[in-house]
């Protein structure tokens, strides 16, 4: 039986550097797992493309592909966009899909992809009003996101990395979907 597949989509921030011993933990829970970058991300993780190509045994993307193009990855199951940034989150909720990562989650609402996001930003971005609206849209529309209280909670302005991105409450969540691997 093929295992089910899992986009994990992360957008540029610093927790984007643990992105392969969270491919393990997915795998290790019976996901197949494709991994979607928005073009900052990939830049940042430009030097070890290729060996995150191999540990999902699928190439990694941040572009669209071509009209007619085939695709290179097998249908998504399931989708988790995490870390995602202030601006990936404003513009999934207000259908701005000029990247590729953006322009799939955009549309895996509208196929019924069981999606879940965790932000990470910094407190002075948290204090914009648009992030509280676009986190109502996003969830009105059915996405799982993971802020506040058992998810994401932002750290002052200026304070470096995040301490204690919680990897294990984004995977917590998709281990909690019914069709997820047994």
């Amino acid at each position: 039986m093929t295992p089910p597949t899992l986009y994990l989509f992360g957008s540029a921030a610093p927790p984007l550097f643990d992105v392969a011993k969270v491919i393990e933990a997915a795998q290790a829970d019976g996901w197949d797992v494709c991994l979607g970058l928005t073009p900052t991300a990939a830049r940042w993780l430009h030097e070890s493309l290729d060996g995150l190509a191999v540990l999902t045994g699928h190439p990694v993307r941040s572009d669209y592909k071509f009209p007619g193009e085939a695709d290179v990855w097998p249908g998504a199951d399931a989708i988790l966009f995490a870390p995602a940034t202030f601006n990936s989150l404003n513009a999934w909720a207000l259908g701005l899909t000029h990247d590729f990562v953006i322009g799939v989650v955009a549309e895996a609402i509208g196929k019924g992809i069981p999606t879940v996001t965790m932000p990470c930003m910094n407190a002075a971005y948290a204090r914009h009003r648009q992030l509280e609206r676009s986190i109502a849209e996003l969830r009105e529309q059915g996405v799982t996101v993971l802020y506040g209280d058992g998810g994401f909670v932002p750290g002052p302005a200026g304070s470096g990395e995040p301490v204690g991105y919680p990897w294990d409450a984004a995977l917590a969540a998709v281990r909690q979907w019914p069709d997820r691997p047994a």
